[in-house]
């Protein structure tokens, strides 16, 4: 007899031969039980995970004789038969050759008719999803109302393409990708049978590889029994299916960590030696990436599916990073990843990917940046602050004044009740002369109503320092105003330009301004916003107007922060020609 290779040798025979996919095999088994099967079962997923062969097995248990907790004897008569290959009520049907209407039709002329030998006739079709529009409109009746006798077993790869009115009809059975620890005790179980001693890592590999899937798995099993001998390193494993040797992906993700280009570029070139596929290449690097984001998340450690030494060595490794820094790293080698499969010097961009995601830097969050900014231009007024309260010099603008007049002025009160108290000499004219200037302090030495108020017009700079010291960029927009007034209960703010103060209106900005304004000058007053209205121009309102440039250079956000920064002053704004 000719060779059978593992995936057709190994091919389960009944439930408890089924590698993973519990939960679907206990619903099986218990449907047997119970006698409540499905008279239409579509079972799904990725290649090579069970679907056929639980097709199979459900055929075979249906049929069988003898059946045991649901579980086919494997001994009976149709048992053989269907592991033979022979029975006679069992339709095995390629939906790929089979997939126009005229098969339909000569499968429902078939069930029409008892079994022959069996208790059931069993209709599988493979990869469903290949059978034509026509196909499958002409199966719909069947499959809503089959005869007694007969079951429909679907598989497919592809569950999106086969119509919602066929999923309706269908018992479905979504099987999942085969758990790393499953499939390795599995293959160790047939490394044994076979008598080849394999290491470990090299199954760990072997394992990797196959991504879930059995018969993946088992052909790759298959070709390294053949190069091999009775004992197989991880070496021979790498060679035999031309992969990249996990120390190569450790050294290269290191490097691109570390910032050393020498060692990144050399392993590169090491890879290009060994002749390996630069798709498959850039996908391990991928996953290396991705496996350390994983570690730096806690409870997403689950989601890694690698051996414990190579986890390890990931997780001493993401410690060093954080999460920006490792994330903007595989953004950048996706990025580079991506051109590549178009470029026609793939090597080339493969290189300068590695280049830049060496020269990419730790990464820091702009929140921090912000907050550091928003410190480093509130302690740069903190000298001026200083040299204002000990050096008696005449300001030169009152942009600088940041003490506001909250004291009432004092008054020469001792002064002048001395002088009241003197006897009044109104016969001399000089000293009626002099008596007005004394007469008028004395009536500022009486009590006054409200000293803490502010007037808008005088003391509008010192309300923009007021709020500078709480939020710097609405002080920044409040520049912007080009007048503040006080009318009839009014806050009045003018601005030529809506944008402005379009920050500054939205609500909770509003009541953060309204809040200040309240505090600081004392007064009622309610907030108004006035500017032009939309679609008004004036005479000069032109896209070449000086006076509009001059604002646009005065307002100039560079120039806002430059005079924040440095405690300066808007100086002379030239608009001329000879400035141009």
């Amino acid at each position: 007899m000719s060779y059978l290779v593992l995936a057709r040798k190994s091919r389960p025979q009944d439930f408890t031969q089924v590698v993973g996919q519990i939960p679907v095999v206990k619903t099986l088994r218990n449907s047997l039980v119970r006698d409540r099967i499905a008279h239409a079962i579509l079972f799904s997923g990725v290649r090579g995970v069970g679907k056929t062969t639980l097709a199979r097995i459900m055929a075979k248990a249906i049929n069988c004789e003898n059946l045991v907790d649901g579980n086919p004897c494997c001994e009976c008569t149709s048992c053989i038969e269907i592991k033979k290959g022979a029975a006679l009520d069992l339709y095995e049907i390629d939906g790929a050759s089979n997939r126009g209407i005229q098969e339909i039709r000569e499968l429902k002329e078939k069930i029409k008719f008892l079994p022959t030998s069996a208790k059931f006739k069993i209709i599988i079709i493979d990869e469903v999803h290949m059978l034509t529009t026509e196909a499958f409109n002409a199966l719909l009746k069947t499959l809503e109302e089959p005869p007694a006798h007969v079951h429909f077993m679907f598989a497919t790869t592809e569950l999106h393409k086969i119509p919602i009115t066929i999923l309706s009809r269908c018992q479905r059975y979504e099987l999942k990708r085969v758990a790393a620890p499953d499939l390795t005790a599995h293959f160790s179980k047939l490394c044994d049978e076979e008598g080849v001693k394999l290491d470990a890592a090299a199954l760990d590999l072997i394992v990797r590889e196959s991504e879930g899937s059995v018969r993946d798995g088992l052909s790759l099993l298959d070709q390294v029994f053949s190069f091999g001998d009775t004992e197989i390193t991880v070496d021979d494993v790498i060679e035999v299916l031309g992969l990249v040797s996990r120390d190569i992906i450790h050294t290269i993700v290191t490097a691109l960590l570390s910032g050393d280009a020498k060692e990144a570029l050399q392993a590169l070139d090491k890879t290009f030696d060994f002749g390996v596929d630069l798709k498959r290449f850039t996908t391990d690097l991928l996953t290396a990436f991705r496996t350390l984001i994983l570690c730096r998340i806690d409870g997403c450690q689950k989601l890694i599916d690698i051996p414990q030494q190579e986890l390890e060595f990931f997780q001493s490794i993401a410690k060093e990073y954080s999460h920006n820094t490792l994330h903007m790293k595989l953004n950048l080698l996706m990025s580079g990843v991506e051109e590549m499969r178009y470029a026609t010097q793939p090597r080339l961009t493969l290189e300068s990917t590695f280049l830049k995601i060496i020269q990419a830097d730790d990464v820091v969050p702009v929140s921090s940046l912000l907050s550091k900014l928003d410190t480093l231009l509130q302690n740069s007024d903190a000298p001026l602050k200083t040299a204002e309260s000990s050096i008696p010099v005449k300001k030169k603008s009152p942009e600088i004044k940041t003490e506001p007049i909250q004291q009432p002025t004092p008054t020469p009160t001792p002064t002048i009740e001395k002088t009241i108290e003197e006897p009044p000499l109104p016969e001399d004219p000089d000293i009626k002369a002099v008596q007005p200037p004394i007469a008028e302090p004395a009536s500022e030495s009486k009590p006054v109503p409200h000293p803490h108020q502010h007037d808008v017009r005088k003391d509008w700079l010192e309300f923009i320092a007021h709020v500078k010291d709480r939020k710097i960029w609405m002080a920044q927009d409040l520049q912007r105003a080009d007048k503040a007034r006080e009318v009839d209960g009014e806050l009045q703010l003018h601005f030529s330009d809506h944008n402005n103060c379009s920050v500054l209106r939205q609500k909770e900005n509003v009541k953060l301004l309204t809040e200040f304004i309240l505090d600081f000058f004392q007064k009622d007053l309610k907030l108004h916003f006035i500017t032009p209205v939309k679609g008004e121009k004036k005479e000069n309102d032109t896209l070449d107007s000086p006076h509009k440039l001059r604002q646009k250079l005065a307002n100039d956000p560079l120039v806002l922060m430059a005079t924040e920064i440095f405690s300066g002053q808007i100086g002379d704004i030239r608009v001329g020609p000879r400035s141009r």
